[in-house]
């Protein structure tokens, strides 16, 4: 057992000093001294310019004599200007967590090491986690702090162009196309493009919506974040402290044109992507944007991110019956407001945090709701419960600390930690739980009891944070229904196979949306979609598929997820593209 009286300080250093050693003489039992049999190592950019997570020493010791040589990562060291070695417990393992930083070829990277005693010897302290993460390239590096720019070329020049007219100028394109266009101008499609811009790489996002931030300002009127404040910023640019701890959709909109404009940001808005194919001779693409005035423009950037989101294309499943139905029929897409629907009969098809929260807002409302059930559906208090997994972001260290302490969790220990997560979240909230189960309504917990996050991770859905929707079911203020046990739908609603009837006004299809592999295939064809294959979810890799990284199709990136993770990862795939622009990649 880990000694509470070990210098966490000193023991890194020993370790880093060993590790260093070793890479600069690859053998197998210099390595097997220092990675513990069951240890991870997870790769960013650092040794292999690709996301990778190895488990088992053999598989690390191979992987380290393979690239320690060509990457001449060296002077490995714990920087004062970052969290110190400390001892923590994660996943249920007392472990020294120590971040360090380290240099290249071509590059300076950090990592975080988590050292554990060795099973044979106490005294001895070996990794079990590791994280190796490329953090920006020799030459390149971002232009900030006092190497921020000096605003000289329009400042002095009295009778040139100023600030203002070089912006415009910039963001018109009329005498070039952009080296990337970025789809969508949510969360991710800023933050790929404000870190491009910080290693001066042309970039214009495109997106079909007629305001910036209107992705999230036309969403339903009750619409809050389900996490917390401290945890959303994007780059560059924190939130301010007197903001709320869940930020409302409007407030989150409202910022992303303050962002935009901020950070300086090529953004086209009411412009929609019609697709593209890419020229192999020109390693180009050739894409179709189309105006708001119905104007279209061909552009041939050398690279198109895609930044739609998790999934673009609404799911609608194939209910027969529905088409008799001759009221309202939404999908929760286009939902917004339940004012217009006081005193109405509404069903809700779907148990997500859509399917909730549109319920909740129409009872609100003074609408008659029945909620029905798909299929089983993780539920999880907002607070604390639902916050548990970000517990590390209020543990002192700084944001930049966090992302990193947070990208250093391998998988396997990932899905661990969420479990005990999970065992606790079900404690918290087992009154909440046990009153759903007497009303019904059918609970898991995902996959091998690994909770909301990884319910995302997998499928993008399938839990809900309760603020409120769970206690009206079991209060029976909304009622709730099977879909299993609906018989038909009717012009008025629908029958149940017991006979009952369930009436309505409006039926609202809470039931998701098509992974991204759709969106793909629409816009650039059966071969594209083909060649990269599934988006998102885990593959062999121990990593999400075709995400932040490169893919099967050249000049293809995609980028997705809550604004935690598209701060932290747009940081690795601006990289990528930037090697690509300078011929390293």
């Amino acid at each position: 057992m880990l000694a509470v009286t070990e210098d966490p300080k000193a023991a890194t250093e020993a370790w880093l000093a060993a590790f260093e050693q070793a890479l600069a003489k690859p053998e197998d039992r210099a390595f097997a001294a220092l990675f513990q049999s069951d240890s991870h190592w997870r790769d960013i950019l650092a040794f292999r310019w690709d996301y990778h997570t190895l488990s088992g020493r053999d598989s690390i010791r191979d992987a380290l004599k393979t690239y320690a040589p060509q990457t001449g990562a060296a002077r490995f060291s714990i920087p004062a200007s970052r969290a110190a070695p400390r001892i923590v417990t994660r996943a249920g393992t007392r472990t020294i967590e120590a971040i360090f930083q380290f240099q290249t070829t071509i590059g300076r990277g950090s990592g975080v090491v988590r050292l554990t005693p060795d099973p044979q010897d106490h005294n001895t302290l070996m990794a079990w986690t590791l994280l190796t993460t490329l953090d920006e390239l020799k030459g390149f590096e971002e232009k900030l702090g006092s190497a921020r720019p000096a605003g000289q070329s329009y400042s002095r020049d009295f009778r040139g162009p100023n600030w203002l007219d070089l912006r415009r100028t910039a963001a018109a394109y009329d005498d070039r196309d952009p080296a990337v266009l970025v789809v969508g101008g949510g969360q991710s499609g800023l933050a790929i493009a404000a870190r491009l811009k910080q290693l001066n790489v042309d970039t214009l996002i495109v997106d079909r919506e007629r305001r910036i931030g209107d992705m999230w300002r036309n969403r339903y009127h009750a619409l809050t974040l389900h996490n917390q404040v401290h945890v959303n910023h994007l780059p560059y640019m924190l939130f301010p402290p007197n903001w709320p701890r869940y930020v409302p959709k409007d407030k989150l909109a409202g910022w992303f044109e303050a962002y935009v404009e901020s950070m300086e940001l090529n953004y086209w808005t009411a412009t929609e992507f019609e697709g593209g194919r890419y020229d192999e001779h020109e390693r180009r693409w050739v894409v179709t944007l189309r105006r708001a005035d119905g104007t279209r423009r061909t552009m041939r950037p050398r690279h198109v991110v895609m930044a739609t989101g998790v999934s673009g294309i609404p799911s609608l499943p194939d209910i027969p019956s529905l088409k008799t139905f001759t009221g309202t029929t939404l999908h929760s897409s286009q939902y917004t407001d339940g004012e217009d629907w006081k005193d109405k009969r509404a069903i809700v098809i779907g148990t997500g945090n859509s399917g909730h929260d549109i319920a909740q807002d129409l009872h609100s409302s003074g609408a008659r709701v029945t909620l029905v059930q798909r299929s089983p559906t993780l539920v999880i208090n907002i607070e604390p419960s639902a916050q548990l997994v970000y517990t590390l972001y209020d543990e002192g260290p700084s944001l930049e600390d966090c992302d990193l302490i947070a990208t250093g969790t391998p998988l396997q220990v990932g899905r661990k930690s969420h479990a005990h997560m999970t065992d606790h979240a079900r404690q918290l909230d087992q009154a909440l739980l046990d009153g759903l189960t007497a009303k019904g309504f059918k609970l898991d917990y995902g996959d091998n009891n690994t909770g909301w996050q990884f319910k995302y991770l997998t499928r993008g859905g399938g839990y809900y944070f309760n603020v409120g929707c769970s206690d009206l079911i079991v209060e029976g203020k909304i009622d709730l229904a099977q879909f299993a046990d609906i018989e038909t739908f009717t012009a008025g609603g629908a029958i149940l196979k017991d006979g009952k009837a369930i009436d309505a006004d409006l039926i609202v299809l809470a039931t998701g949306y098509k992974g991204q592999e759709h969106l793909v295939r629409k816009l650039f064809g059966d071969g594209v979609a083909a060649r990269i294959g599934p988006i998102w979810g885990f593959g062999e890799k121990q990593e999400l598929r075709n995400m932040y990284t490169r893919t099967a199709q050249p000049g293809l990136w995609f980028i997705a997820g809550g604004l935690a993770q598209c701060r932290i990862n747009s940081k690795y795939l601006a990289l990528q593209i930037k090697a690509c622009e300078e011929g390293m990649l």
